[in-house]
């Protein structure tokens, strides 16, 4: 039972942000994007790139988790895991997904959806090279989402690898890569005092971008 003298519904937050007006958007949402996401790394370096992954599995059961944004261009965003993992279960099943990102203080959160396709092992490969020996270790001995039995396991892995691996030179499991989501559809959400938030929408229609606003 929840503790009566922690009632949240009566918590309150207040949104102060000047608005977002139609005319005041780019034509492009990737360009509509880019200068958000601009002001994000200023306003907070250490979390802009952090995102929401939405997806879901054949029978449409939903699973959302964090990830890293690590590339984007007018293709699409890009990033990076393992294929075993649940997101990449689900994407092998429903190549389909949503990203979310919310930028705290600026009020301001986009989200992004459309289908997504693996990035070619090459692609995979020159990031898994460039991260940090410990991040590519982790990497290469888990079976991420898999059942372990304790951390110790997974240490002891790590280390029997580090051992055979003197040089740092670890090869990218063929079972680890990119996903790049491919826009079909962007909202631009910008908070405003009394919840009457500015909403709009980049909608494909024939090929080109349809702006709309919608109600908040």
């Amino acid at each position: 039972m929840a503790n009566q003298n922690s009632d949240i519904s009566a918590l309150r937050r207040e949104y102060v942000a000047e608005g977002l007006h139609k005319a005041d958007l780019r034509d492009d949402p990737f360009e509509q994007f880019q200068s958000w996401f601009d002001k994000a790394l200023i306003a907070h370096p250490d979390d802009a790139t952090s995102m929401t992954l939405a997806t879901a599995d054949s029978e449409g059961r939903p699973g959302a988790r964090i990830v890293l944004l690590k590339h984007f261009d007018n293709h699409g965003f890009c990033w990076f895991t393992d294929f075993r993992s649940e997101k990449g279960q689900h994407l092998e099943q429903n190549p389909y997904a949503e990203i979310m990102f919310y930028w705290y203080g600026l009020e301001r959160q986009v989200r992004i959806r459309g289908p997504v396709e693996k990035l070619e092992y090459a692609f995979g490969e020159r990031y898994f090279n460039a991260r940090p020996i410990g991040s590519r270790l982790s990497a290469a001995v888990s079976h991420q989402s898999s059942p372990v039995d304790s951390r110790a396991t997974l240490e002891k892995a790590v280390s029997e690898m580090s051992a055979a691996h003197e040089d740092g030179n670890i090869r990218c499991p063929e079972t680890w890569g990119g996903y790049r989501l491919v826009p079909e559809r962007f909202e631009f959400w910008q908070g405003r005092e009394n919840r009457l938030h500015d909403r709009f929408v980049f909608s494909l229609d024939d090929g080109k971008w349809q702006v709309d606003r919608l109600q908040p």
